[in-house]
């Protein structure tokens, strides 16, 4: 696993939003930490304000949608780095999501980790996941199946039943 040369822009730790293709307020990651060809890490804090937020802290549900976009964030760098813009992607479904604590606490860093199972030629892909606490254990993991589609045209096809 090679990590992206300085050459392509990216100046780590940064900012994460770029990466993702979420858009007010929706991304929910804080920073990209590294990234190389298989795999990428990011960090968030939860905060009291953050979109679901509880009384208890952040949900542990929500350590699945981090993963999912740090998985999008790896593909958004890919894109990025060879001169495109981030692209919309979908999670298909989560194999054995495992999630060690019913909330995460406000204020406590989480790392994200997503490193490539697999990535097909039709936009398939599936990655493994896990979040660590700032101890580095980890607190939550699973398989994430997720699918691109290579270009908007070719989703709006696939939707309508015919192909470009």
């Amino acid at each position: 696993m090679t990590e992206f040369p300085a050459s392509h822009g990216l100046d780590l730790p940064c900012d994460i939003a770029p990466y993702v293709p979420h858009r007010h307020g929706m991304c929910l990651l804080d920073t990209l930490v590294a990234v190389g060809d298989e795999y990428l890490h990011a960090s968030v804090t939860p905060r009291r304000d953050d979109l679901f937020a509880t009384a208890d802290g952040i949900p542990g549900w929500v350590g699945l949608e981090w993963l999912a976009q740090a998985i999008a964030a790896w593909a958004g760098v890919q894109a990025v780095t060879g001169g495109d813009a981030p692209q919309i992607g979908f999670l298909l479904g989560t194999r054995h999501y495992q999630c060690q604590q019913p909330s995460f606490g406000f204020g406590q860093p989480i790392r994200v980790e997503v490193e490539l199972n697999f990535r097909a030629d039709n936009g398939l892909g599936a990655f493994n996941g896990c979040l660590r606490d700032s101890d580095n254990q980890p607190i939550a993991s699973a398989t994430l199946n997720v699918f691109q589609p290579e270009t908007p045209q070719a989703l709006e096809d696939s939707q309508k039943g015919t192909s470009t």
